[in-house]
């Protein structure tokens, strides 16, 4: 399917989130697309759609895609390595090395072949990827991104102080020039792939950085990306680096980088203080829990359901090298599970997560960062999944929701993604 033809019918069994508790979940129905757009979904196709190309997946799950909100396109290559460190050790004996190689664009070019092609592949239909601080690989990584026709954000990252000499950006002003020379380089060049204001996190970047890039994103009105309160020893150190602020969160809102006229997603958010967690609920922040992450770099167990009782802005991630791979149904799954271990083992006043709240996060919940995305109800972005579960056998007789729910612990045992769509478009 071409991408001028965005107008079709797809029929099957349908499963989606009409709230954050509940799905609208139906065993045989038409979801209609139009210029892109979702029309909604119906029991009976209505008469002014019976003339659109209509794809039969019947015995076929119907969902939409899937929004990865934090993950690492240059850790790609050594995902699955050294989870038996903790966050700082394994930033600094794997991640930092093997970012440095992205000065290369040959190296560069490879790995994001791989990136590129597998992100395609898999469940996810839109992303927020941390790039590499090298100018040349990060366009060239939006260049392959664009290509998917899969809908992202990508970053340029910014580092000016504690990191290794072999990646760094240099000084603030360095740092800040290589920023406006990858803006002006990309600005205008995509229709799927935008730049977001990308530093690393508050110990790699001097207070005079930070300013310079609140400045850089609020002159171009750029939405922003970094990581918060995802280690204790993380946390401590941010407390020694920036002893004016009363918490981690502070060391980004105050030079406007938590949000506001633009949107922010911080990745973690493990052990937000209540002051830090109203500064999030002020500036609409968006918070990226990556459960899998989280528990392989014994960092922690967000207390997703304290952020959902506050009505705050969540979505779900791989964090991929931090988590092993890009599954976003392993997410969903990865969400609930350790939402019960905090739940039995460190505070049973917070209940874990349900399934239809965790698929929430991994689509409406980081969705709307894109705008209205994440759901196959009328006015809604295009973006679904077909999904083919026939290969997880069972002589039971399952209802959509449990297939659904099956589909997100058990991809891996036979669930094939079908096919897959981006606005309108069809990637497969």
């Amino acid at each position: 399917m071409s991408n001028e033809k965005k107008s079709f019918v797809l029929k099957g069994a349908v499963c989606y989130n009409k709230s954050l508790k509940e799905f609208d979940a139906r065993k045989d129905a038409y979801v209609v697309c139009v210029d892109g757009v979702s029309k909604g979904v119906f029991d009976e196709l209505p008469e002014e759609y019976k003339g659109l190309p209509l794809i039969d997946c019947s015995g076929k799950l119907i969902v939409p895609g899937l929004n990865d909100i934090h993950v690492h396109a240059p850790q790609y290559a050594f995902r699955g390595i050294a989870m038996d460190l903790e966050l700082l050790d394994w930033l600094n004996t794997y991640t930092f090395p093997e970012e440095s190689k992205y000065a290369g664009l040959d190296y560069a070019g490879e790995a994001y072949d791989y990136f590129t092609d597998d992100l395609k592949k898999s469940a996810t239909t839109r992303a927020v990827v941390f790039g590499t601080l090298h100018v040349p690989a990060t366009k060239l990584l939006m260049d392959k991104l664009e290509a998917t026709g899969l809908k992202t954000y990508v970053g340029k990252v910014n580092m000016d102080r504690n990191n290794p000499d072999y990646l760094t950006d240099g000084d603030c002003e360095k740092s800040l020039a290589a920023t406006r020379e990858w803006l002006d380089l990309v600005e205008g060049n995509y229709e799927n792939t935008l730049p977001i204001i990308t530093p690393r996190f508050t110990p790699s970047c001097t207070d005079e950085l930070m300013e310079g890039l609140g400045k850089i994103a609020a002159e171009h009105h750029l939405n922003v990306q970094s990581h918060l309160s995802e280690n204790l020893s993380e946390i401590d150190w941010v407390k020694g680096l920036c002893p004016w602020s009363s918490c981690y969160g502070q060391t980004y809102e105050r030079f406007g980088l938590l949000g506001g006229d633009t949107k922010t997603i911080m990745a973690h958010c493990n052990y937000s203080t209540d002051e830090e967690v109203e500064l999030m609920r002020k500036h609409g922040t968006y918070i990226a829990h990556c459960p899998q992450s989280n528990a392989y770099l014994s960092s922690g167990i967000a207390p997703i359901r304290h952020y959902l009782d506050l009505d705050m802005n969540v979505g779900l991630a791989t964090d991929v090298a931090g988590g092993a791979n890009l599954s976003m149904f392993r997410a969903v799954s990865d969400a609930v599970a350790v939402s019960k271990l905090r739940w039995r083992c460190v505070d049973q006043e917070l209940a874990p997560l349900t399934i239809q709240e965790a698929f929430y996060l991994a689509t409406l919940g980081g969705g709307s960062f894109f705008g209205k995305v994440g759901s196959l109800a009328e006015g809604y972005d295009f973006d679904a999944l077909v999904l083919d579960d026939s290969g997880i056998r069972s002589p039971r007789e399952l209802t959509v929701e449990q297939r659904l729910e099956r589909f997100c612990y058990m991809q891996a045992e036979g669930g094939k993604i079908a096919h897959k769509f981006v606005a309108g478009s069809q990637l497969f």
